[in-house]
């Protein structure tokens, strides 16, 4: 059951971001200092990514071990468990479904879990500058 009265749980959901989030703060600022320039939340490009490269055709997203149903740090809430297993479980199709589309049109998708963000943020900088060179040495 839930604990929360309905009032106070619809203004938790209320409050929880779509961007602007911590994870994506820290992603973009550490690209940014390193001179790397960047959209974020391109809404023509499908999908929405996170962070997009446009020159390198790289796309990134951040996902949240709860929203994105992380194998190691997921859980679905004792309240309404059937709606919250359908909505996570289509959100990790969408997930498989954008990542196919854009790589059709020929970018390059990165995602990084929220945990690995918050552990070593410099290897999930480390890998996508690693795919940045990458993708700069084939278009020599």
């Amino acid at each position: 059951m839930d604990n929360l009265s309905p009032e106070a749980r619809r203004k938790n959901m209320q409050n929880i971001r779509s961007c602007d989030t911590k994870i994506e703060h820290l992603v973009r600022k550490e690209l940014f200092k390193r001179g790397y320039r960047y959209r974020k939340n391109v809404k023509t490009i499908y999908g929405k990514p996170d962070i997009v490269l446009s020159k390198y055709k790289l796309a990134i997203f951040l996902d949240s071990c709860f929203w994105h149903s992380c194998p190691y740090h997921s859980n679905i809430p004792d309240s309404n468990r059937s709606y919250w297993i359908k909505k996570l479980e289509r959100n990790k199709r969408r997930d498989i479904e954008v990542n196919k589309k854009l790589k059709k049109e020929g970018w390059k998708v990165l995602r990084f879990w929220e945990h690995s963000i918050k552990k070593d943020l410099l290897n999930v900088i480390k890998k996508i500058e690693s795919s940045i060179i990458s993708i700069a040495f084939i278009v020599l």
